[in-house]
């Protein structure tokens, strides 16, 4: 709107001075539409406000072709003009034509209302992401409300699964103490498998839930979001009053803020229903309509088949779980809820783990990594006894014999181990035998024999070399030098004999005092 006195400045200089539209809006400083209202408002008969264009003969043809196809794309009419005659260009043509294109009628909706205890409505809703070490996680915020009270329930989750859509429905009918007679869903594939018309296939899960609860599970009809304006408005309400510059230091955190903000905050806010009472008064009301909370608790649960390789370890989510070390190389069951996650052979849970949301985090239970450890410390002393047997006889009955005298097995084992190298299968079948004669089942007795069967052939003790535990140094074959490369390194006299090394030549003296 301008000021009245603007109006009658325009109407004054049009008529006494006859400036024109273009010239009145440029020396008054109004837009030109203004000028035009104001000489319309006054009876005066304008020229039209379009100059005539290219596309002025085909816009009977635009109007006839839009009323029969009213979802055709102006890409496609603008072939249809230029195969007609049409030479503009493109972007003009697609100018001009959207005033033409017709419009869908606005549609009314009535005002839906509900009986007490009768409804819930159900949705998710995305809250950004969440770093939980090397990971970052969409954080999902699960909303449930009543539809009479407005009473409603929120919990965030790390994702947006099966397991934490059954947790959020259990954790919101234990929030409510009752269960509504029907839950309200969008077309998600949590809820619906799959859909044609009126025909509708439930999700398996939400169906055993649906039985547990006693409650009739209903989609909304697709595409009409109208319907489940309740937890629509719900969600808007959360991120403005209770997300929005929200401090939290962690999901426990932000999920105890949000059942206390659901219990205070948003149970005393208004009822649309009644003004005059709040939603905690009106849920008080609508309470003894509720269906009553079954029992027994329902199974919230993910249930994946998982292959264990060579490693004793089981991956779900992005995370490795320990198994024990007996049950890899097969397949397994990983049941998994929201906080923990269960490893099922058959019938037996092997493990059961803290849940993490991290990313290529191992969680070891200390079990089983002791017992891998033992597997294979036993594994090492059973390879070492079996080389023993084989290389000497006599170790089997020296052990029974050792092991009844209380003689440390492991430290006799290493003993025995070292004297194999470093003498050979038979003289230590020999020194053990002998031992076995003399009732001596003790390491020293074996190396004094074998030591004393040297010397009485003769034999110098060998010398030990302590090489590393690796058999490509273990198995390496030295070829030693030949000794006449190293007589060239001696220097000849000019007769062709040695020099004499000095201090032990014969310096020409005679006299052994002197």
């Amino acid at each position: 709107m301008i000021p009245r006195a603007l109006e009658v400045e325009i109407l004054r200089l049009h008529h006494a001075e006859h400036w024109p539209i273009g010239t009145l809006a440029r020396q008054l400083h109004v837009h030109h539409t203004t000028v035009r209202r104001v000489l319309a408002q006054d009876g005066v008969p304008l020229p039209p406000a379009t100059r005539p264009t290219l596309l002025d003969p085909y816009v009977a043809f635009i109007v006839e072709t839009w009323a029969r196809h009213p979802t055709l794309r102006a890409s496609r009419l603008y072939r249809m003009a230029r195969e007609r005659g049409y030479r503009g260009s493109p972007d003009r043509f697609r100018h001009l034509v959207a005033p033409l294109r017709p419009r869908p009628a606005a549609e009314a909706y009535l005002r839906l209302r509900s009986l007490p205890g009768e409804e819930a409505q159900v949705d998710w809703a995305h809250f950004g992401k969440l770093s939980v070490g090397r990971a970052r996680r969409p954080l999902m915020a699960f909303v449930m409300v009543l539809s009479y009270s407005r009473h409603l329930f929120l919990r965030f989750y790390l994702n947006a699964g099966m397991a934490s859509f059954l947790h959020g429905h259990v954790a919101a009918f234990n929030h409510f103490a009752a269960v509504p007679r029907t839950v309200l869903y969008d077309n998600l594939k949590s809820a619906v498998l799959e859909r044609a018309g009126d025909a509708i296939r439930f999700h398996p899960t939400i169906l055993q839930l649906a039985a547990w609860g006693r409650f009739q599970p209903k989609p909304v009809a697709v595409a009409r979001g109208n319907e489940k304006g309740r937890v629509e408005r719900a969600i808007r309400f959360v991120r403005d009053r209770f997300f929005a510059a929200r401090a939290f230091t962690s999901l426990d955190d932000l999920n105890a803020q949000a059942r206390q903000w659901c219990t205070t905050e948003a149970a005393e806010r208004p009822c649309p229903e009644d003004r005059d009472l709040s939603v905690r008064m009106c849920f008080e009301k609508e309470r003894e309509r509720l269906l009553p909370l079954p029992p027994d608790p329902f199974p919230c649960q993910e249930l994946l088949q998982v292959q264990v390789h060579k490693t004793p370890y089981a991956r779900f989510d992005l995370n490795d779980y320990s198994v024990p070390h007996t049950h890899v190389r097969r397949s397994l069951t990983v049941l998994a809820s929201v906080d923990t996650v269960r490893i099922v052979d058959g019938t037996d849970v092997i493990a059961c783990h803290l849940r993490s949301y991290d990313r290529a985090a191992q969680v070891e239970d200390p079990a089983h990594i002791q017992a891998l450890v033992d597997h294979k410390r036993a594994g090492r002393a059973a390879r070492a006894i079996d080389r023993l047997h084989h290389a000497a006889p006599s170790a089997t009955p020296f052990f029974a014999l050792a092991a009844e005298r209380g003689v440390n097995l492991g430290a006799l084992t290493r003993g025995l181990l070292e004297l194999l190298d470093t003498h050979g299968a038979a003289a230590l079948n020999a020194a053990l035998a002998a031992a076995l004669t003399q009732d001596a089942a003790y390491l020293g007795a074996v190396r004094q024999l074998i030591d004393q069967e040297r010397a009485r052939r003769g034999q110098r003790p060998p010398i030990a070399v302590d090489l590393p535990n690796d058999p490509r140094v273990r198995d390496l074959t030295v070829r030693p030098h030949p000794l006449t490369d190293y007589e060239r390194l001696v220097p000849e006299d000019p007769d062709g004999h040695p020099d004499e090394q000095p201090g032990t030549g014969d310096d020409g003296d005679d006299d052994p005092g002197a």
